[in-house]
């Protein structure tokens, strides 16, 4: 826009250049070239003159005959009667030069006028530039960038792990190239379909591929993009931004980061009840309601925060259609995995399988920076392809934080972690059910991190009881099991795994309905699915003081009752420990068939002692 803006000036300069040398060019030919004073005179003298005009700057001649050269009349400057008496006595040839003053008398008050505006235009623009306004004749229009099929690059082959969405934004996709088959049995396309999920999972690279595989023009913008500080302005981008889209129809109009735009109205309380916010979403709701759906015109958009969105918004006939992409399960982070080590050399050995079960959780950008950094990590160590190795080391990294080898511990301090991290790595090994241990170490890493270690779930799972969630417990405070069971003292090392497991307890309580004695009944309101935010929960526990008494004994009571297990545990296996403790505090850093081979002898609690996962 920038660029077109300086063109259009740059046209109006050459046209004004043109002007004045047409000007210029009409009156050149109009005008009679003047001869010297002098030859004047002798015209009059030798009587070929018939007729003298007088005027303030010039004479003009008509001869009786033409002269040698066809001329009927002759002009020239006048000069003053008392300077020219004077110069007739020399004999030599005299005229008077006329300057022109017109281009200084037109820049005498043009350019003043140019001055100014020039300076006012630089400080505007630089105080746009600051507010993120653009241009001044910008400020109302849509910044959406607009790609057209070669230029998103992206098609459903480069999405991976998300197949359900893809299937459901496929329709899309065949309705923007068939339109008229849809319109056949009376159905219609939805307007809207809005990408819900948590953040990294590929909402936007989603959006690219439906353009892509579509070939039709992609409008893209953020939400935050339309709220400017000038009240009117969102409402203006929202109208120039349909207004596009309908022209260049069929196309689709991707609104990226939607709840920058469509919070709720009236979220804020009574204050700025109509503030710029609210006037780009009504007029985003009025857009959406004003459109025929047939015409080839989708609006796509994506939030990871679809509880705050307005209602208007979701309602059918604007956003019709949601979609959920999730974190992918196993076999989808496999397929990611798949498409992004394409880009790296890969050792032939490398089981992207393995890759796979050490990254439950990770959404599709998580698994990106993955190989970035497993490819990383080869080229630090000057390898020749990424290995399993590497993967393993990014993983940590990614997880746990990067080593601190400078942060160095003193000889008790050292002892109490290794203790610590061993009680966690026991116990998961005791309990069943439980997800092997991959490492333990410590090493120091991140920032708070004295220690680690890392267990790496089978298969993904989405149900678990009370006695799998006790287990769970139970390997978080293995680590303060084994220091009280060892030193006979209790350290700060545990606090991270106490909040957890005061966590899970209370969700057992107030969320599961896990206790008898309270009920089953849900004390606290349900968090958003795919959001980790506890703090959004709402409310906390409304219940009677009575009630929270003893919810907060239940919560206590399982959370002692599972340390109790854990440290019976430990406490059979002391010998174990302590052997194992020694092997870590010697290497630093235990693997998994290093522990397996440790505690071959590791006596395991009876079903009747301890609580046993059902599968």
């Amino acid at each position: 826009m920038e660029q077109k803006t300086q063109w259009n000036t740059l046209y109006w300069i050459v046209a004004v250049l043109l002007l004045l040398m047409l000007q210029n060019w009409w009156q050149a030919s109009r005008t009679v070239e003047p001869v010297p004073y002098s030859e004047f005179e002798q015209a009059l003298k030798d009587g070929r003159v018939a007729e003298v005009l007088v005027s303030d700057q010039v004479l003009t001649g008509k001869l009786k005959a033409p002269d040698a050269k066809g001329k009927t009349v002759i002009v020239a400057n006048r000069v003053e009667p008392e300077l020219a008496a004077r110069l007739s006595q020399y004999g030599v040839p005299y005229t008077r030069r006329i300057e022109s003053t017109f281009l200084r008398d037109l820049l005498s008050w043009v350019l003043p006028v140019l001055v100014f505006f020039a300076v006012w235009f630089f400080l505007f623009r630089k105080f746009a530039e600051k507010q993120g306004m653009g241009g001044f004749m910008t400020i109302g229009k849509s910044r959406a960038k607009v790609y057209v099929e070669q230029d998103t690059g992206v098609g459903f082959d480069d999405v991976a792990g998300v197949d359900e969405a893809k299937a459901e934004l496929a329709e899309v996709v065949d309705f923007l190239k068939h339109p008229q088959e849809y319109g056949r049995l009376g159905a219609r396309i939805p307007k809207g379909v809005l990408l819900v999920g948590p953040p990294g999972t590929g909402k936007t690279l989603l959006a690219k591929a439906v353009a892509g595989e579509a070939g039709v023009p992609f409008f893209s913008i953020s939400g935050s993009e339309f709220v400017e500080m000038f009240v009117g302005v969102g409402a203006a981008r929202v109208r120039d931004l349909f207004e596009q889209a309908r022209q260049k129809a069929p196309a689709i109009i991707f609104i990226d980061e939607l709840d920058a735009l469509g919070r709720a109205r009236g979220a804020a309380g009574p204050i700025g009840g109509h503030d710029e916010r609210e006037q780009t979403l009504n007029q985003l709701l009025t857009e959406m309601d004003g459109f025929d759906s047939s015409v080839g015109l989708i609006i796509l958009a994506a939030t990871n925060r679809p509880e705050i969105l307005d209602p208007a918004l979701l309602r059918a006939g604007r956003f019709d259609r949601q979609v959920l992409v999730d974190r992918p399960d196993k076999q989808g982070r496999v397929a990611i995995l798949k498409v992004h080590a394409k880009k790296i050399k890969l050792a032939p050995e490398v089981d992207l399988e393995q890759v796979a079960a050490l990254t439950t959780g990770f959404s599709g950008a998580d698994l990106a920076n993955l190989v970035n950094e497993a490819a990383l990590m080869a080229t630090r160590r000057q390898a020749e392809a990424v290995t399993l190795g590497d993967f393993t080391a990014a993983v940590e990294r990614i997880v746990a934080g990067l080593e601190k080898k400078s942060r160095v511990l003193n000889a008790h301090e050292r002892k109490t972690v290794a203790y610590h991290e061993m009680g966690h790595a026991l116990v998961a090994l005791a309990l069943p059910g439980t997800d092997p241990v991959h490492k333990v170490s410590i090493i120091p890493r991140g920032i708070g991190a004295l220690g680690y270690t890392i267990q790496r779930p089978t298969e993904d799972r989405y149900l678990m009881t009370r006695q799998e969630l006790e287990n769970k417990i139970a390997v978080l405070l293995g680590g303060r099991a084994a220091e009280k069971l060892v030193f006979g003292e209790l350290s700060t090392g545990a606090a991270d795994d106490l909040a957890k497991a005061t966590d899970i307890a209370r969700d057992m309580i107030t969320r599961y309905g896990m206790d008898e004695d309270l009920g089953y009944i849900a004390f606290e309101a349900q968090r958003p699915r795919f959001l980790d935010v506890p703090e959004l929960a709402a409310g906390g526990c409304r219940v009677a003081e009575s009630t929270q008494a003893r919810i907060d004994a239940a919560v206590r009571g399982v959370v002692m009752g599972v340390f109790e297990r854990a440290y019976r545990i430990l406490q059979d296996n002391r010998d174990i420990l302590e052997r194992c403790a020694a092997e870590l505090l010697a290497k630093e850093t235990l693997d998994e068939s290093a522990i397996r081979s440790l505690t071959v002898e590791l006596k395991k609690p009876a079903l009747g002692n301890a609580s046993s996962a059902t599968t």
